[in-house]
């Protein structure tokens, strides 16, 4: 029977040759499927903007339907839906510098790695040479620490290492 080709926007297969993989990708269905497919990937920030910019559909507020559905130029959000959106969008907004404000209080990764780094060069200069003054700042990196762990998908290179330490290899030869 041949290759098919199965166009996952439009739930659609056909049998795959140029021509008719060319005139399905160019399709007007298969664009307002791919455009629904996206949209529902959106931000509620980009959704407000868009419909805030729109006329409202009069058939739609009239009716209650419009013949053009979610492909009509104009809005079909009522006063209340737009009301909710913003809302959702500000809760949205405050709950992202809420969490920024919990992952960083007051201190950047920037900072943390030249502070490591200025310790680092005086331990280095200084001996192994311990004061109060680096116990402070021992608490103030581990915390710092606990920060970046809540880091998704941190490179192995950042995790600090396990409790026992790295387990060391002997049998392997160098060489």
């Amino acid at each position: 029977m041949g290759k098919r080709y199965y166009c996952d926007y439009c739930d659609r297969s056909f049998q795959d040759n140029m021509h008719n993989r060319k005139k399905h990708l160019n399709g007007v269905q298969h664009h307002r499927a791919k455009k629904a497919w996206y949209d529902n990937f959106r931000d509620s920030a980009a959704i407000l903007n868009d419909e805030q910019e729109k006329k409202p559909c009069r058939k739609f507020l009239q009716k209650g339907i419009c013949d053009f559905g979610s492909n009509c130029r104009f809005s079909h959000m009522t006063d209340e839906d737009l009301f909710n959106l913003k809302r959702q969008v500000e809760d949205e907004r405050q709950h992202r510098e809420d969490s920024e404000d919990r992952i960083m209080p007051g201190r950047s990764i920037e900072e943390w790695l030249s502070r490591r780094e200025k310790k680092r060069a005086a331990l280095s200069s200084k001996g192994d040479l311990k004061t109060e003054e680096d116990s402070d700042e021992g608490q103030a990196e581990n915390d710092t620490l606990q920060q970046l762990l809540s880091i998704p998908d941190l490179p192995p290179s950042l995790l600090p290492p396990p409790g026992s330490g790295w387990k060391v290899n002997m049998n392997t030869e160098w060489g």
